[in-house]
């Protein structure tokens, strides 16, 4: 039923904002001055509850919580007959988006921070080229286990992903309009300035793009493989 994976994917991908913006807020406060700290205390937690949230979700809705691969799924479903429709794609990133503001409100109210707009400026081309690099290895990742019969390796080899790309990213792997959406409504360590938003966007977007024509190029069928 679609009202039930719209519901699996508005869930878990506010709690993906609020695991992100949530442990963001606690290691500001438990590391204060140590960025790297901060950084290590956050990108642990995603990992984790990244893959949580994958195994909780995935039966019900797939748990894309990203518009991206959500976007990449329809694109690449058009040429097997399988993937989301054009209605399933508009529906599932609207329930997503709303999910990443309604996580990262929620950690504001668990942790007692003011309501506002972030004022973070993210900007420069070494962070959008780190936004291209952490959403196509993103897509990359995820359809080459899909199209070779590993799905049920998604949650930790996804969680491993993000949590790696935290470190190897300038940008820290936003890697996710609807995270980016989110996130612009935590003023704390995780946020992000509206005004940064759309290269951020545009960025993923692009990224999107390069994962699919790998995915295409290196795994131009659904062909399970033997390990």
């Amino acid at each position: 039923m679609m009202t039930r994976r719209l519901l699996a994917e508005f869930l878990g991908t506010g709690l993906l904002v609020a695991v992100v913006v949530g442990s963001g807020i606690a290691a500001q406060r438990l590391s204060p001055g140590d960025t790297g700290l901060q950084l290590l205390q956050n990108s642990t937690a995603t990992v984790l509850g990244l893959a949580v949230l994958i195994l909780l979700f995935g039966p019900v809705s797939g748990a894309h919580f990203n518009p991206v691969v959500s976007l990449a799924d329809w694109w690449l479903g058009r040429r097997s007959g399988g993937g989301l429709s054009g209605g399933e794609l508009v529906a599932y990133v609207v329930a997503q988006c709303a999910g990443g503001v309604g996580g990262a409100l929620l950690a504001n109210v668990m942790f007692s921070v003011d309501a506002g707009l972030a004022a973070t400026e993210r900007a420069g081309t070494g962070l959008l080229v780190g936004e291209v690099v952490a959403t196509a290895g993103l897509v990359l990742l995820i359809f080459a286990l899909v199209r070779t019969g590993r799905a049920a390796l998604c949650a930790p080899a996804v969680g491993a992903y993000i949590g790696a790309a935290y470190w190897f990213t300038s940008s820290t792997s936003f890697a996710n309009p609807a995270v980016a959406a989110g996130r612009m409504f935590s003023d704390t360590f995780a946020g992000i300035a509206p005004s940064s938003v759309p290269a951020f966007v545009g960025a993923q977007l692009a990224g999107a793009a390069v994962g699919v024509l790998l995915v295409l190029v290196l795994y131009p069928a659904p062909t399970p493989v033997r390990i």
